[in-house]
């Protein structure tokens, strides 16, 4: 195990890019100690701490057309765009069994990024038994006005990447002096301010501090842009991202074109293998 922080963007369903990085890293037999995901990145991780290749994907893509994994129906039904039950449940406990003796193998911090909806504010949960905090894992990648908000211990939660989006400062700050960044965006990219829809205040006005971080979502997440180059330049952070943006949705059907965005993940991991390998090195020395 790499001594090394690793900290995953989500994104909804361009996720499958992480599901690749994740996957070549699985087949080069490559984990480290500390990870902070975020939303769809922590939903890839559980695969990867299982080390089951390939199931990342398959998750993604094969329940498409199930009415139960994601659709409208889902949502008026349930509450929840990507259903609670199917993703949670059904998935991982008879539809594409989840090694959990394999995950409780892992002697690293797995940190998922979840937003309380009261305070606003990022929390960083510890995942250590997948039975009992796969609930933690549904709050980091449960999307505003897209899924119910998620009950932990009394508390509300709903999707990480509110409150941070790209958790490369909480790394730093946990003692990670270098870290491995995989990003959801092409180089370039920076989110542009949106204005809170008269529905978003609706909905939420119990919770003004969520509010609020939503509006200020963009200046975060461009600062944690700003954080990444800043210790690339410094030798602190070695990043994988697409090299080209990614014409994917956050709610995806096409499947071809989430096949295609997977193998681009794990083709630029395995381009930059050896550069990865230096940085990793260089750190351990």
């Amino acid at each position: 195990m790499v001594n090394t922080g690793l900290v995953l963007e989500g994104g909804g369903m361009r996720g499958v890019y992480t599901a690749g990085v994740l996957d070549f890293f699985i087949d080069k037999g490559l984990y480290f100690n500390s990870i902070f995901a975020v939303s769809a990145g922590s939903c890839q991780t559980c695969s990867y701490l299982s080390k089951q290749r390939g199931r990342a994907f398959r998750v993604n893509v094969n329940y498409l057309k199930d009415k139960r994994y994601c659709s409208v129906k889902s949502l008026i039904t349930t509450g929840d765009m990507f259903g609670a039950k199917m993703c949670y449940d059904l998935i991982p406990n008879q539809l594409d069994l989840y090694d959990y003796a394999e995950f409780d193998k892992y002697e690293g911090n797995f940190f998922a990024v979840v937003t309380n909806c009261n305070t606003g504010e990022a929390e960083y949960v510890n995942i250590k038994d997948m039975h009992k905090d796969i609930i933690a894992i549904r709050a980091s990648s449960s999307l505003p006005l897209l899924s119910r908000n998620v009950v932990i211990d009394g508390q509300e939660y709903l999707d990480g990447g509110i409150s941070d989006s790209i958790p490369i400062n909480r790394s730093i700050q946990e003692g990670n002096k270098k870290n491995i960044v995989i990003l959801t965006q092409c180089e370039g990219y920076r989110k542009q301010p949106e204005k809170v829809s008269p529905i978003i205040k609706a909905k939420y006005r119990r919770y003004p501090h969520l509010v609020e971080a939503m509006r200020t979502r963009y200046i975060r997440y461009n600062g944690a842009l700003d954080s990444i180059k800043k210790e690339q330049e410094n030798g602190n952070a070695f990043v994988i991202r697409p090299q080209v943006p990614p014409n994917i949705g956050r709610v995806e059907k096409n499947k071809e074109k989430l096949r295609i965005l997977y193998e681009h993940g794990y083709a630029d991991a395995a381009n930059c293998y050896d550069k990865l390998m230096t940085f990793v090195t260089i750190n351990t020395i």
